[in-house]
Formats: C-alpha cells, sequence, structure tokens
C-alpha cells in the first residue's frame, strides 16, 4: 500500500493547482462554466485524457493520478462538466469505445454519466432510445450522454448525442450554483450501443471522495487564513481556544480523509479485491467529513459567512452536493458493514 504521493504525482498536483489559480480564480467561479478554461485545461495539462489508455491518445494514467487532479479541481470549485466527464470517462475505459475515449482525450467532447443520478427508466430497441432522466449532472453543459439502458439483451451502456433529435433538456435550479443539472427526456433519441453496462460503482465513489477532499482541503486552509487576521475583541480569533480546537478537529478530519482517499485510489488500481471496501468507507466517512468541515468554515467567518459576497457559502453548497450524489453516507455506511459482515 501507498499512500505517499510520487514525485511526479506532486508536480501533476502543482501543475493543475498553479492552472486553476490562474485561469479559474474564485471570483470568476462565480461566472459558472467557461469553455475556454475547458479548452486550456485539456489543451495545455491535458487533463481531459489522463485516464484515456495511450492507444487512444491518452495519458493511459491510473485512479491515483486522476485523484491528484479532482482534489484540485475540487478545490478551486472549478465549474462545469469535469467530474461528470472523468465519471464517463471511467465507464469508457470499461467497454473501451475508440470514438468517444478519442473525442475526450484530444478535449472535443465533455461527456455526462447518467450513472449518479441513476439511469433506470430509459428504454433502448436497437437504434434509439426512450425515457426520462430526472437529473444529470452537467447535463447542459455536456455534448454527450452516455447511460445505461433496458435492451432485449440486457442492461447495455449506450452513447446519445445530447444536441440530437429527440432529446429536450431542461435546466434546473439547484443548490450548488457551480454545478449544474438537467432534466434529459428522451423520445426516440439516436443512440448507439457501446457494450454492456460495466461495474463502475466503486470507481465512481473513489473520484468523487477525491474531489470532497479537495473541497475539505480549500475550506479549512481558507478559515485558518482568517483567523489569523480576524481580529475580536482585541485579539486575533484564532487565539481563542474555542476556534483553535474546532480548527483542530477539522484538521483531523482533513488527515483522515486523505490517507481514506488515497488508499482508496491505491486500491483501485493496484489490489481490486479491496476496492469494494475501500469505495464504501471512502463516501461512507469522506462525504460527511466533507460537509462538516465546509459548515463550520462557514460558521467560524461570522457574520461575513452568511453573504452572499463570500465565497464560504460555495464550498458549503458544494459539499452538501457531493455528499449526495453517490447516495446519502448511510447507504455507505451499511454497504460497508455488509462487505465487512458485520
Amino acid at each position: 500500500m501507498k499512500l505517499v504521493l510520487s514525485e511526479e504525482q506532486q508536480q501533476l498536483r502543482e501543475a493543475v493547482r498553479a492552472f486553476l489559480r490562474a485561469a479559474s480564480p474564485l471570483p470568476k467561479v462565480r461566472e459558472g462554466y467557461d469553455p475556454q478554461v475547458y479548452a486550456r485545461l485539456n489543451g495545455e495539462l491535458g487533463l481531459s485524457g489522463l485516464i484515456v489508455p495511450e492507444e487512444y491518445g491518452g495519458a493511459g494514467a491510473g485512479m491515483t493520478e486522476l485523484a491528484v487532479v479532482l482534489e484540485e479541481t475540487g478545490a478551486a470549485l472549478l465549474p462545469g462538466p469535469f467530474l461528470t466527464t472523468a465519471f464517463a470517462t471511467v465507464a469508457l475505459t470499461r467497454v473501451r469505445d475508440k470514438e468517444l475515449l478519442t473525442g475526450i482525450a484530444e478535449g472535443r467532447v465533455q461527456a455526462a454519466l447518467a450513472e449518479p443520478a441513476g439511469g433506470a427508466g430509459l428504454a433502448h430497441d436497437g437504434s434509439a432510445v426512450r425515457g426520462t432522466l430526472a437529473q444529470v449532472l452537467s447535463g447542459m453543459d455536456a455534448g454527450v450522454l452516455v447511460a445505461p439502458a433496458q435492451g432485449g439483451e440486457g442492461v447495455v451502456l449506450v452513447a446519445v448525442d445530447l444536441a440530437g433529435p429527440g432529446v429536450t433538456r431542461t435546466p434546473l435550479e439547484t443548490l450548488d450554483p457551480t454545478r449544474g443539472q438537467a432534466r434529459v427526456e428522451l423520445d426516440g433519441a439516436p443512440a448507439r450501443v457501446l457494450g454492456p453496462r460495466p461495474d463502475i460503482g466503486d470507481r465512481l465513489c473513489v473520484a468523487l471522495a477525491a474531489e470532497q477532499l479537495g473541497v475539505m482541503r480549500a475550506a479549512l486552509d481558507a478559515i485558518v487564513a482568517y483567523a489569523k487576521v480576524r481580529v475580536a475583541f482585541g485579539r486575533y480569533i484564532g487565539s481563542y481556544q474555542g476556534v483553535k480546537h474546532k480548527l483542530a478537529d477539522m484538521h483531523g478530519k482533513l488527515e483522515q480523509a486523505e490517507s481514506i482517499v488515497r488508499y482508496a485510489a491505491w486500491a483501485a488500481d493496484e489490489s481490486p479485491d479491496e476496492l469494494p471496501e475501500a469505495a464504501a468507507l471512502a463516501q461512507a466517512y469522506v462525504g460527511r467529513a466533507c460537509f462538516e468541515v465546509a459548515r463550520d468554515h462557514l460558521l467560524l467567518h461570522g457574520g461575513i459567512g452568511y453573504t452572499w459576497e463570500h465565497d464560504a457559502h460555495l464550498f458549503y453548497k458544494r459539499a452538501k452536493a457531493d455528499e449526495v450524489l453517490m447516495g446519502p453516507p448511510r447507504i455507505h455506511r451499511a454497504r460497508l458493514a455488509a462487505l465487512l459482515e458485520l
């Protein structure tokens, strides 16, 4: 087991962090999805093709490297379809669809995976798909929908052009203003069968936990910095015992979450037998811990933290949206208990 990043992985982290700090600072995050940022993200750093196999033009990296990148995009609250494209890429590497994998690696394709929001209700007749997806993450920003559908040969994975005929997309009002969702109605939309539906739930849990780790880190960094400069009653608030103890608790949660995410990413790459327990643990612990850190980070900012002008509510909302994206933590706790035969 390896829980410490290699030198190359640390360099990847620093490159992504520096890029996002310059190209997508928090004031820009409020403006929403910017295709130009994505074009640079993929063109200069090649992040869209990170886990795409080399034979399709990607870097052929593993979940550990993807986790490093998602931690940084989470910390930056990057708007848009990067997470859901990563989800879709995880699925596509299992069915090895050349057309979509090549498009993703080249940065031409942003894909939305229906899996986190549920793919039940779609029916495929061999050439077209029908049904409604109530919530599709980044459904208005992505160009291709990858979703499971029931057909005569069982449940298969299909690809649908979201700009094509038979597709109706309706933007939804969401808690998290930095990443939208859409209701997608498919009425005879042309679809291409990619293959049998792969079992990727554990890998999606790991990827999401990596983003949550980044949200936690950025929220804690922000409140620590604030506690060093905010003066109340003639003292920096960081000198008060109540604040210091809360910050220490938040740091402890972050340290535990980092170990869990590093272990889960390692298991995904090196020890598939350990992945189900590691993935369930990641969402059972990291999801709730992320929300608690974001919540306390907002509270410790005091009155300013409740204003629309402050960024604290952006971290709070991303943390809550992520916490329930793959199902609430209690589902993962129950699954972990079952896996451990408790």
